[in-house]
């Protein structure tokens, strides 16, 4: 499986996410990505898990899950099926 992203240093900082994504530092203010993460504890904060396939992130204690792309306002297109001649 192709990697979409890689996803790393994910942190907060007051009231903002920071995070690498493919070797560059982002910044977010939370209350403009998530309301849920915006009033999370520091303990509900830190208790993530990157998607293997680098699309998102997950907080299982605030059902809560950002999609990288989204982030970063692009869209991956799915792989086109190729379609063989029917006979």
């Amino acid at each position: 499986m192709k990697k979409l992203h890689k996803i790393e240093n994910v942190f907060f900082q007051g009231d903002h996410l920071h995070i690498t994504i493919d070797g560059r530092a982002y910044s977010f203010v939370l209350s403009e990505i998530s309301q849920r993460l915006a009033k999370a504890t520091e303990a509900e904060r830190s208790h993530f898990e990157i998607s293997p396939a680098g699309y998102g992130i997950h907080w299982p204690l605030l059902d809560e899950d950002l999609s990288i792309d989204g982030l970063l306002g692009i869209r991956h297109a799915p792989a086109s099926k190729q379609h063989g001649a029917v006979t």
